[in-house]
């Protein structure tokens, strides 16, 4: 069911993104990179990433004039390891992301590489990355703790592990307005933009049925990461959870 709605959402996805967040979702993926702290050299993983968004940011900050300012041989060679490795289970999302790397001049870009898989079964190797995001994409996968324990898994020690998911607004009047606007707005807007009412309609309720942000922080922690925290944004709509392999 849900690789049906990702499958029928795929070419709208930015668009819809952009127009139910007010393109908040840029400055919260903006905030996610930015905590990630990205470096040349780096294996990263982003999982349930098929438009690229995130490892498009991650690329930008690697490749930055900041970066580059004290250049040489050794960096240079760290920029060639540099490897962002973009995996979802939809190969829909996959294209929409190449085809944006294409339009961005990035499709030759040996350092981005896109991967269909499960964030349930990863194929990836033991210790084998140093950064692990995941966004807007861990509450609809099957088993939470699958994915939380996956990528456990494949992070090197030291490895951070970062989830932007739209999460669960506390202050009451403001939940009234989300509310509203989840459940009457976003539908709506899905049928007019898109032609696609149910598929939206399941986007919210799956908000709804996610783990508040103290329980997933527990679940974080409990599949083995240490120094879990999350940080709030607009009030709860989104929340960043993090934590490290030690």
């Amino acid at each position: 069911m849900v690789s049906n709605v990702f499958s029928n959402v795929a070419s709208n996805y930015d668009l819809m993104n952009d127009l139910m967040s007010a393109g908040l979702h840029r400055l919260w993926k903006d905030r996610l990179v930015s905590k990630l702290n990205p470096f040349p050299g780096m294996k990263h993983l982003d999982v349930a990433g098929g438009t690229g968004d995130v490892a498009f940011r991650i690329l930008e900050t690697i490749n930055s004039v900041k970066h580059r300012a004290m250049q040489d041989v050794l960096e240079d060679n760290l920029y060639e390891e540099t490897r962002i490795f973009v995996c979802d289970i939809n190969p829909n999302m996959l294209n929409v992301g190449k085809k944006r790397a294409l339009e961005r001049g990035s499709g030759e870009e040996k350092s981005l590489i896109w991967v269909e898989g499960d964030a349930e079964a990863l194929t990836f190797e033991d210790n084998s990355m140093d950064g692990y995001t995941i966004a807007f994409g861990i509450r609809n996968v099957t088993h939470i703790e699958k994915v939380l324990a996956e990528a456990f898994r494949v992070l090197k020690r030291g490895g951070r592990f970062l989830c932007l998911e739209l999460s669960h607004v506390e202050v009451p009047i403001f939940k009234e307005f989300y509310d509203y606007y989840s459940f009457s707005i976003i539908p709506a807007l899905g049928e007019l933009v898109a032609g696609d009412r149910d598929s939206y309609q399941y986007l919210v309720e799956s908000i709804r049925r996610f783990p508040p942000q103290e329980t997933f922080a527990s679940m974080i922690a409990d599949a083995g990461f240490q120094k879990v925290e999350y940080e709030n944004l607009v009030g709860g709509v989104v929340s960043i959870h993090s934590g490290l392999k030690l």
